[in-house]
């Protein structure tokens, strides 16, 4: 144990004991003890802020059975337990009377025996970069989060109105949501986020703000407080963010690239200033298991019946299992970075992900890659929407599953995302989605009555 996280007199860290100043410094009378659920809904229990130190010390008791994916009734008494490095104090509801407000604690899911809780969505993170360390790395995300923002009606309720009518990179008065997104990012900024870019995107209403890499964990933790942010400010403008990948047909859908370096104790060890690319023996590895066990990890990076209608050609998401450094047709892009900026992006998942099974994902893929030597094949460089059936075959590429009962069915027979999941989540995550397709299954569509009532 460091001396960092030594435990002081009163039974707390260093960090924790941190906490409880600055919650008394900050005037803060409540605490949301945050986790998501396995499907990467967040959930959140508040409580005073005076139990914060047996939040630390004990742990919060909850109701396990009632939280999706979770465990049954008669094993319901959980524990949460805060992790001091994610304490943030929510800006937008700083209103007490007093001037108090409010503040976030991102949880870990602990047993009543006092073990982490392995399918919690965190846990199955943790339990993966634990296996990155052994191997001598640690893992760097920088994520691109994409959503929409849509008028609400008279009642409150969501439209899938646009907001604007702005394209890609437009500025005022096409882009009207730039004050929005203005108003997101300084609120990110105050619960210490470094935001490096925000624009329009090609859609009507929609947009993306990047924020700066860091380790997968904090990402992951950064990507639920993005998501609960985003839509909270867009509230308070009487209008409603949405990270659903495709709610409108025939535009273009929102996608989380997602750009992965893993670095050892030399540095960034995808980096090789001598290769064509920029990329390590490593890189490489890493990035031929993303490409074999793609059509697995779709079932978790795009997990809903609605990824399905962003990932077709046409519309710039990348269903092609291929990487390239010119076209982003392809499911792997390799930017043109170098030194410690050397990385590639995966362009396929989209932000209704859990982001902590959502990047586990991404990471055991690489990771076994680099285990077993994995050959990533040569890029494509020529626009891969424009190749016939023959010519994709000729060049050895596969498409990724064309929904999502397809991709349950690819995960549930991989043996390397089976385990990095963990037996519990890679069930409870299976049949819960594999529910989900069924019911999608019998359901009739606006499109279906359209189309086939008056003619048949």
């Amino acid at each position: 144990m460091t001396d960092e996280h030594a435990k002081t007199d009163g039974g707390l860290t260093a960090e924790e004991q941190a906490v409880l100043d600055e919650i008394d410094e900050q005037n803060v009378d409540f605490l949301r003890l945050q986790f998501t659920d396995i499907l990467g809904v967040v959930k959140n229990v508040s409580v005073p802020a005076h139990q914060a130190e047996k939040a630390f010390t004990d742990g919060i008791y909850f109701d396990g059975s009632s939280i999706e994916g979770f465990v049954r009734i008669q094993e319901s008494d959980m524990r949460l337990v805060p992790d001091p490095d994610t304490f943030a104090v929510l800006p937008w509801r700083s209103d007490g009377p007093d001037g108090s407000g409010a503040a976030r604690l991102i949880c870990d899911i602990v047993t009543t025996e006092g073990e982490p809780f392995a399918g919690g969505p965190r846990q199955v993170l943790k339990s993966v970069l634990a296996e990155a360390e052994e191997m001598g790395y640690s893992v760097s995300i920088g994520p691109e989060p994409e959503f929409f923002l849509f008028k609400t009606d008279d009642e409150g309720n969501a439209t899938t109105i646009p907001h604007d009518n702005g394209g890609y990179f437009d500025l005022a008065p096409k882009d009207l949501a730039s004050d929005v997104r203005k108003e997101i990012i300084f609120t990110l900024e105050q619960m210490g986020f470094e935001i490096e870019a925000s624009h329009h995107e090609v859609a009507e209403g929609q947009h993306e703000i990047n924020f700066k890499y860091d380790d997968a964990l904090t990402t992951a933790d950064n990507i639920a407080t993005f998501r609960a942010v985003v839509r909270a400010v867009a509230s308070q403008h009487d209008l409603h963010a949405t990270f659903m990948p495709k709610p409108i047909a025939e535009i273009n859908g929102s996608g989380m690239h997602t750009h992965i370096s893993l670095f050892d104790e030399d540095g960034n060890a995808f980096a090789d200033a001598d290769d064509e690319f920029n990329l390590s023996e490593t890189a490489y590895e890493f990035m031929g298991g993303i490409l074999n066990h793609a059509p697995a990890f779709t079932a978790v990076t795009n997990p809903t019946v609605n990824s399905y209608k962003r990932l077709v050609p046409g519309y710039e998401a990348p269903i092609y299992v291929a990487w390239s450094d010119t076209n982003r047709s392809a499911l792997v892009r390799v930017p043109d970075a170098a030194g410690v900026s050397a990385r590639f992006e995966v362009r396929s998942p989209d932000p209704s992900c859990n982001p902590y099974l959502g990047l586990a994902s991404l990471i055991a893929s690489g990771l076994d890659g680099i285990k077993n030597g994995a050959d990533p094949g040569k890029p494509v460089r020529e626009d891969i929407y424009e190749f016939d059936e023959a010519k994709r075959q000729e060049y050895g590429i596969e498409t990724l599953p064309p929904n999502l009962g397809a991709a349950v069915e690819e995960l549930e027979t991989d043996e390397v995302l089976q385990n990095a999941l963990g037996p519990h989540t890679s069930e409870k995550f299976t049949e819960a989605k594999s529910q989900e397709f069924s019911d999608y299954l019998t359901q009739v569509s606006q499109w279906e009555e359209d189309r086939y009532l008056e003619t048949f």
